[in-house]
């Protein structure tokens, strides 16, 4: 009964970090604070939420590349001027701005330009998880040191 509990809890954390980097205006650090103060495996928690968002920022590059304006104001809710200054915030960084797309507000747009602009799926895979793991591993880390 544990294990099923264990994995229902990474499985929801997963679903959420996915979801809130993609179609919810949310955030999964709450869980994974939560999960770790239940006693779970912090590089589990952070494992798992990283796949998690990064596959949904990977739905958001899709987007980008294969989706219309309708997916990107009606399902991401991206307007006109969030997308133009992810479009200037890519422009004065280049692709290196793509470390920030954990950022809330700006982070789903970056993605979407990368998309829009046909980045490498390499290259966007490399940067987007760095910048996403960092940001669960720095909560991970201030959650464990309080524990």
């Amino acid at each position: 009964m544990e294990s099923f509990l264990i994995d229902h809890g990474l499985l929801s954390l997963f679903l959420l970090s996915l979801l809130a980097a993609t179609l919810l205006p949310m955030g999964s650090e709450w869980l994974l604070v939560t999960l770790i103060l239940q006693g779970f495996s912090v590089t589990q928690v952070v494992v798992v939420a990283t796949l998690g968002n990064v596959l949904g920022a990977f739905v958001t590059y899709g987007i980008g590349i294969w989706g219309s304006g309708l997916l990107m104001e009606k399902i991401l809710r991206v307007d006109e001027k969030q997308s133009a200054r992810a479009m200037a915030l890519y422009q004065r960084y280049g692709t290196a701005s793509l470390l920030f797309a954990w950022l809330p507000i700006i982070g789903d747009p970056l993605c979407l330009v990368a998309g829009i602009l046909r980045l490498q799926p390499l290259l966007f895979l490399v940067l987007v998880s760095i910048g996403k793991f960092g940001r669960y591993a720095f909560i991970a880390m201030l959650t464990s040191a309080h524990v």
